[in-house]
C-alpha cells in the first residue's frame, strides 16, 4: 500500500511545487512588457474576487487566481480601498496589490489658490490655465448679480443694478473636486465671503451708515495701494476723511484699474483719462469694487486707525510716508520720486 501512495504523494508534491513556482513567478511578472497606463476603479464595497475580475477584465492581471491569492497572503483583502488608481499593465501582481492596499488612489480634488487682490479677470485666466474652466467661462458667470442671488444671498442685497461678482469672490486657498463646475467654484468663494463677513462685522457697517458694497468697494482699492495691515487700517482713515469732507480719493489704484498697466505711478495722460473710476477726477467711490479685497482690507474699512493724515504716497522700496498737509505731502513726492 505504501509503494502505491508513494507515487501519487510524489506527483502531488511536484504539482504543489510546480503551482508555487508559478505564483511566484506569475505574482512578480507583468500582464505586458510594454507600458500602457490604465485608470481603474474600484467602487465602495467591492470585494476581491470582483476587483480581480475586473483587473483582469482590462489587461491588468493575466491570472485573477494569482491576485487572489497573494492578497490573501499578504492579508490585504481587507485594505483594498475604493478609488480611482493610476496603474499599468508592464506593473507586478505584487505592485498593483500594493497600490490598491495602500489607498494610493488619484486624488479626486485639486487645491487652487485665489490671491488678494486678484480681479475676475485674473481669476478666469488663473483658473483656465489650471484646467479647471474653459476661457472667459469665469467672467461670463460672475458678469452680473441677479435679483434671484439677491434673495439668496442677503450680503449681495444692497448691490446696485448691473453689478458683477467682482468684490465678492473671497481670496483663498480653496479644494474642489477635479469635475467642479465653475459655478462649484463660484459658489465656494461666495459661500467663504458669507463666513468670513461675521454677524459682528455687518452690524458695525451698518450702525456706520454704510452698506456691505461701499465696504468691499473701498477695501478693493486700499488692497490694491499697501500690503500691510496696519498701513491698510491707516489709509482707510485717510480715505474716509477724504469722503466726508468731498475730497477726491486720487488712487492710483483706480487709475490702474482703467489702464491695466499695473504701474507703481501712472503718467500724467493716465491721470487726465476721463472715465467713472478715475478718482483724480471724479469724487467719491468709484462706481464698484476694482478687486477682491481680502480679509485684513475688509476690517481695515470697518475698523480704521484714526490718524491726523489725509495723504500718503508708497516709496519704491514699499514704505509708506504719511502727510497732513498736501505741502508736507509734495514735499515728500519730491523726496523719494525727484
Amino acid at each position: 500500500m505504501n509503494k502505491k501512495i508513494f507515487p501519487i504523494l510524489l506527483i502531488i508534491g511536484v504539482i504543489v511545487i510546480i503551482a508555487i513556482i508559478s505564483f511566484l513567478i506569475g505574482i512578480k511578472k507583468p500582464a505586458q512588457e510594454i507600458s500602457e497606463p490604465v485608470n481603474f476603479i474600484i467602487e465602495p464595497g467591492s470585494g476581491v474576487k470582483h476587483i480581480s475580475q475586473g483587473l483582469y477584465n482590462v489587461g491588468l492581471i493575466k491570472s485573477k487566481y494569482s491576485f487572489e491569492i497573494y492578497v490573501w497572503l499578504k492579508n490585504w483583502d481587507k485594505k483594498l480601498q475604493a478609488g480611482e488608481y493610476a496603474l499599468n499593465k508592464n506593473m507586478s501582481i505584487k505592485r498593483i496589490a500594493s497600490l490598491l492596499a495602500g489607498g494610493e488612489a488619484l486624488a479626486n480634488e485639486a487645491a487652487i489658490t485665489i490671491i488678494e487682490g486678484w480681479g475676475r479677470q485674473e481669476i478666469d485666466k488663473y483658473l483656465a490655465e489650471s484646467g479647471i474652466i474653459s476661457k472667459d467661462e469665469f467672467l461670463e458667470n460672475t458678469k452680473l448679480i441677479t435679483d434671484e442671488e439677491k434673495v439668496q444671498r442677503s450680503f449681495l442685497a444692497d448691490a446696485p443694478a448691473n453689478a458683477t461678482l467682482e468684490g465678492y469672490l473671497f481670496p483663498d486657498t480653496y479644494k474642489i473636486f477635479k469635475d467642479a463646475s465653475v459655478q462649484d467654484v463660484i459658489n465656494k468663494m461666495l459661500n467663504n465671503f458669507d463666513s468670513k463677513l461675521t454677524g459682528e462685522m455687518r452690524e458695525e457697517i451698518q450702525n456706520q451708515g454704510k452698506t456691505i458694497y461701499e465696504v468691499i468697494t473701498l477695501a478693493s482699492v486700499i488692497e490694491k495701494e499697501v500690503m500691510e495691515f496696519e498701513d491698510m487700517k491707516m489709509i482707510a482713515d485717510i480715505f474716509l476723511k477724504r469722503l466726508e469732507i468731498g475730497q477726491a480719493l486720487q488712487s492710483d489704484a483706480t487709475v490702474n484699474f482703467i489702464t491695466k498697466k499695473g504701474v507703481t505711478r501712472p503718467t500724467a495722460e493716465d491721470l487726465a483719462i476721463d472715465h467713472p473710476y478715475n478718482t483724480y477726477k471724479y469724487r467719491g467711490l468709484p462706481p464698484g469694487p476694482i478687486a477682491n479685497p481680502g480679509l485684513n482690507a475688509i476690517k481695515a474699512v470697518i475698523y480704521p486707525t484714526p490718524n491726523k493724515y489725509y495723504y500718503f504716497l508708497t516709496t519704491p522700496e514699499g514704505e509708506v510716508i504719511y502727510s497732513v498737509t498736501y505741502e508736507e505731502h509734495l514735499q515728500n513726492k519730491r523726496k523719494h520720486y525727484p
